[in-house]
């Protein structure tokens, strides 16, 4: 997915993140894509309700997402870096990393050429923590408290993951796609759809009969008690 990380993060509400490897959907099927969507968006003005509006805006999302999932799935284009256990490793490894130190790690799933994560980002709730600006790792809200930013959270994963996964396959260069797409979780009820999905994103890509058997699924399952 190439879709730029929002300005606005909304506090206390989970993510739902997909990255890809770079190169593998080819610009001038992203450029189709999108340009469809953007000619779909264009009709949104004609309705007056906004509830209507909002629920036409998530649909085509929503259907802009599947179009690049499906062709991420078929891992028809670019490089399945991601195939490789040793990389897949290493990304496990830094998701983990993080976990409790800069969010709250909820689901994810490492496929051959693309990564699904959802995440809480941590509020830290004491003042003194509240100094750094939205260039450093965290921002101040209204009440003074912080919360670290998803795309200084992204950039630090990416950054280190990209510098040892090329180690291990012996390469120089770029290895994700710069943009991230990025999902506002709104309720506990899309939380479980979206963790559905993910664990069951290895089995719709025909990688594995069960959600269970694919090694790069996990999920914290105190969030879905």
């Amino acid at each position: 997915m190439t879709f730029n990380l929002p300005h606005y993060q909304p506090e206390d509400y989970a993510y739902f993140i997909t990255t890809r490897l770079t190169g593998t959907i080819p610009k001038i099927v992203f450029e189709k894509i999108k340009n469809e969507y953007e000619q779909n968006l264009k009709h949104l003005d004609g309705y007056k309700c906004s509830k209507t509006k909002k629920e036409k805006y998530r649909e085509l999302q929503k259907t802009k997402f599947n179009k690049y999932e499906k062709i991420l799935d078929t891992c028809k284009y670019g490089h399945k870096w991601l195939g490789d256990s040793k990389v897949a490793k290493i990304v496990d490894q830094a998701f983990h990393y993080y976990d409790g130190a800069k969010y709250d790690l909820i689901a994810y799933t490492i496929l051959p050429n693309h990564i699904h994560l959802v995440i809480f980002p941590i509020v830290e709730r004491k003042s003194s923590f509240a100094q750094k600006d939205i260039n450093n790792q965290y921002i101040q809200n209204e009440s003074g408290d912080s919360f670290y930013i998803l795309s200084k959270i992204m950039q630090d994963i990416k950054k280190f993951t990209a510098k040892e996964a090329n180690k291990v396959l012996n390469r120089k260069g770029k290895f994700w796609q710069n943009e991230n797409y990025d999902h506002v979780v709104r309720d506990e009820q899309e939380l479980r759809r979206i963790v559905k999905y993910i664990l069951n994103n290895p089995v719709k890509a025909g990688l594995c009969e069960v959600a269970d058997e694919w090694k790069w699924n996990y999920f914290n399952a105190k969030y879905l008690i």
